[in-house]
């Protein structure tokens, strides 16, 4: 048995890193202030580690399957991120293992992902002191790529992350200015949750997240020694959801 930490272990068959397999994630963690210039443009705290929260694998959605929508009454805004995507069960890792590279070993691919965010929700909520679940949780608030092999990223620390809005830059950042990298991340939050082969890390997002709206098309992706790569592209449009949530105060 393969060892990662004091008590990692292998599952007997892990799913396979297609795409579609994505929905499949039995959850999504997501890495909460991870760039100081996105700390900065919301006037929030740095942490002083690692901070996640989760988000619904109900709100993946896939390339080709359809818009994201914004639910009424919602200033819906977005946040381009590298996902990690699980290849091995990681259980309360040492720091030692953190320093090393079997955090990145647990790893079996990538993907980009847009952390779709109600903004206006989360404010009201944070204000209340309440969760903000429903402000990452609708259904459609997480366009994801194609799965990137992980040979394609030889250095997750090394790339770019961009993404447009109608054809207009908006994000731009490399992961070499994450606050906590990707072995840090890892080990945190397997001392709080085990992590399951299929389960997909979300990284954190660099400046420049803003609105959009119905009729915008947002597209995201990454590069690699300035090179796009394919897999990673996401090209999804904004529409207005038919669901009959209104947003309104708590």
């Amino acid at each position: 048995m393969f060892a990662l930490g004091r008590t990692m272990a292998t599952t007997a068959a892990a799913p396979s890193a297609t795409t579609s397999a994505l929905k499949q994630a039995g959850k999504v963690v997501c890495i909460g202030r991870n760039y100081a210039d996105h700390i900065a443009e919301l006037r929030n705290m740095k942490p002083k580690q690692p901070f996640f929260f989760l988000k619904p694998p109900s709100s993946i959605v896939l390339p080709g399957e359809g818009p994201c929508l914004r639910p009424g009454g919602v200033k819906m805004h977005f946040e381009v991120e590298l996902a990690l995507i699980m290849g091995k069960m990681v259980r309360d890792m040492e720091a030692d293992d953190a320093r090393g590279g079997a955090a990145l070993e647990a790893i079996r691919a990538y993907a980009v992902a847009i952390d779709m965010t109600a903004r206006n929700v989360q404010d009201e909520a944070k204000r209340k002191g309440l969760p903000w679940d429903i402000a990452k949780g609708f259904d459609t608030f997480l366009p994801m790529s194609e799965v990137i092999p992980k040979r394609a990223i030889a250095d997750p620390h090394d790339v770019e992350l961009f993404l447009d809005v109608n054809g207009e830059p908006r994000q731009r950042g490399s992961t070499g200015l994450m606050v906590y990298r990707i072995p840090r991340i890892v080990s945190d939050i397997s001392k709080v949750m085990t992590l399951h082969p299929g389960d997909i890390v979300l990284t954190g997002t660099p400046a420049g997240v803003g609105p959009v709206a119905p009729g915008d098309v947002m597209r995201a992706g990454v590069r690699v020694d300035g090179e796009e790569l394919e897999e990673g592209r996401i090209e999804v449009r904004v529409e207005q959801s038919p669901c009959s949530y209104e947003f309104s105060e708590t």
